[in-house]
């Protein structure tokens, strides 16, 4: 599978720091909670998290934004170098910085400083623009669109831009591909007063509709929070549900979902599969614990180990194994538990399911192992797998249960475990211990191998075998068509 394409990403960057404590008294002089033990951790805000985010799906990115000399422009540069290239506008004023003060995981209040904006554009900035690819506007209402508004227009005609707007922002130029507005910006935008039914789908709808028509976008996708994004076109909309309801901090959610729709975007993919998975992307974003596990340090990933031939430690299914590392990776740094389990999960069936289902309530998300179709004919035999190794991978995502599927080409799974590096692998009672040649790779990184119960009497085998017997169905067989 080809490489991620290059990605430009151009707005407002902001600094974003975080005040953890805990809370359990309130002030003696006035009814407020008194925060205590705080601990202060710092990350990109604005477009500097979409493009981090970005860049942590493996792309190459360049951020086009407003820093100045103040403190805060200096701490945000240092915690983007190694990550995204940098090209600087010219910033007026101090770089903007939020505080929020959380007890225990729960948002109490916000300080913001800083009203700094950008100034102009460079002929730097305008190269950048000109040659790019495919582009990501991340607006956040603090000039980057305003003075590079001729060239990002210009370069909406021939590449794909996405633009996530702000309501004291830009419009999108003409002729953007996709444009992301929450249902309240979406509601703000059209010119409708805030009902109560501001997320509802038919007002979703509505406004999607007047949006692509007074934007002449060739899209928008309105999100609608934990309920997914509504897609139109001008027409009938599509709505892309969420895959499970995630519940945790959804602060950069929306940079999430636009940062992984550009990207589809800038690798050839429809605006439909964008948007679905951006939704996909965001809701797993909310579920590992969004912006905290992004903390000050570099992307976690893990590094890939060589294997011993030297070649690639990944099958063709690349993609999803990819998004299996990243999300392993997420949650390990955010402090979860990484679950894994495995097997060729061909004709999925309730034994599979009670198994996965027992696996995720071990950790904090699970990863599906999965033999590729080579894999399942060497262990099986040439009639097997019945069904296709992309069918398998997306019958096993659409699990509530599963958070995301890795596929392997050998016969057991050790290159594999040895990049997910999960601390829990699980597999079926009907495996003893001694069988598992993979256990001793798990225990060397202080990993735990478990047996799960098994529903008896559940099987492929079985399940194919009494389809092979069940009778024909009486009565002449049905002419072939001709032509």
């Amino acid at each position: 599978m080809s490489a991620p394409a290059p990605l430009l990403v151009v707005g407002d960057a902001l600094l974003d720091h975080d005040l953890c404590g805990r809370a359990d008294r309130l002030a003696p002089d006035a009814p407020v909670p008194v925060v205590s033990g705080a601990r202060r951790a710092s990350r990109p805000g604005g477009a500097a998290l979409t493009a981090v985010l970005a860049a942590a799906d493996g792309r190459p990115v360049t951020l086009v934004t407003a820093l100045g000399d103040d403190e805060a422009s200096g701490a945000l540069a240092a915690l983007l170098a190694d990550r995204v290239r940098l090209v600087r506008l010219p910033l007026a004023g101090a770089l903007s910085s939020k505080t929020r003060v959380l007890a225990e995981g729960t948002p109490l209040l916000r300080l913001d400083d800083g009203e700094g904006r950008a100034l102009e554009a460079t002929d730097e900035a305008r190269r950048a623009v000109e040659g790019a690819g495919a582009v990501l506007v991340a607006d956040y209402g603090r000039g980057a669109a305003g003075v590079l508004r001729e060239a990002l227009r210009a370069v909406a005609a021939r590449v794909p831009v996405v633009w996530d707007p702000h309501p004291r922002g830009e419009r999108p130029v003409p002729g953007v591909r996709l444009v992301t507005p929450s249902a309240s910006e979406a509601r703000a935008f059209a010119g409708g007063e805030p009902p109560a039914d501001a997320r509802s789908l038919r007002t979703a709808a509505r406004d999607a509709e007047t949006l692509v028509r007074t934007w002449r976008a060739a899209s928008v996708a309105v999100t609608l929070g934990g309920r997914g994004a509504l897609l139109s076109h001008g027409g009938t909309p599509l709505l892309v549900p969420s895959p499970v309801t995630a519940e945790g901090d959804a602060c950069g959610a929306g940079d999430r979902f636009a940062a992984t729709a550009a990207g589809c975007l800038a690798d050839g993919g429809l605006t439909e599969t964008a948007v679905r998975e951006a939704v996909h992307a965001a809701t797993r974003y909310v579920a590992e614990g969004g912006v905290r596990s992004l903390g000050t340090a570099p992307d976690p990933s893990p590094p890939t180990p060589v294997p011993a031939d030297g070649g690639p430690a990944r099958d063709a299914e690349g993609e999803p194994t990819r998004d299996a590392l990243r999300t392993a990776a997420r949650v390990r740094a955010a402090g979860g538990t990484v679950v894994a389990a495995g097997g060729c999960f061909d004709l999925l069936h309730a034994g599979h399911v009670a198994l996965l289902q027992a696996a995720r309530r071990t950790g904090d998300c699970l990863v599906v192992c999965v033999n590729s179709d080579a894999s399942v004919r060497r262990r099986k035999g040439g009639g097997r797998p019945l069904v296709p190794v992309a069918d398998r991978i997306r019958v096993l995502r659409a699990l509530e249960c599963v958070d995301a599927v890795a596929v392997f080409d050998e016969d057991t799974p050790e290159r594999l475990l040895a990049e997910l590096r999960p601390h829990i692998w699980a597999k079926g009672g009907d495996y003893a211990l001694e069988r598992l040649p993979e256990a001793p790779l798990v225990e060397s990184w202080g990993g735990q191998v478990v047996l799960l119960p098994y529903l008896d009497g559940r099987s492929t085998t079985g399940i194919a075998a009494r389809a092979a017997r069940s009778p024909r169905p009486s009565g002449p067989a049905p002419e072939r068509e001709r032509g």
